[in-house]
């Protein structure tokens, strides 16, 4: 077992940010791994360039899909999780969270948290 990095960019407030650690949690929980760290970042990893430059589209996709709604307080972030799993259980998790994100699957729909998987 190694080291294995999920990274995901999030256009998110606290409780949409809660969400989104609860569904990773979730997916670990039902595998053989383990969580050794979790952050939230304001700079994407191995780069300088902020969140903000990285993920903007999100916070366009959230005013496209919620035209009568404020923002609020979300904001851009990188949430990042390290795993101490194999590589057939890593990606088993990280496809268990997209389609958590994601449950309607490719029909229009509009995202609770919008977000990306780096």
């Amino acid at each position: 077992m190694r080291t294995r990095d999920l990274k995901f960019g999030l256009y998110a407030d606290e409780q949409g940010l809660a969400w989104v650690k609860k569904l990773v949690e979730d997916a670990v929980g039902s595998r053989s791994a383990r969580i050794t760290s979790e952050t939230v970042g304001h700079t994407c990893t191995g780069s300088e360039l902020s969140t903000a430059d990285v993920y903007d589209f999100l916070a366009d996709q959230w005013a496209m899909e919620h035209p009568a709604q404020s923002s609020g307080t979300r904001q851009l972030v990188e949430l990042r999780v390290t795993l101490v799993c194999s590589l057939r259980t890593w990606r088993a998790i990280r496809k268990n969270v997209i389609k958590a994100l994601c449950p309607e699957g490719t029909a229009p729909h509009a995202c609770r948290v919008p977000w990306m998987a780096a």
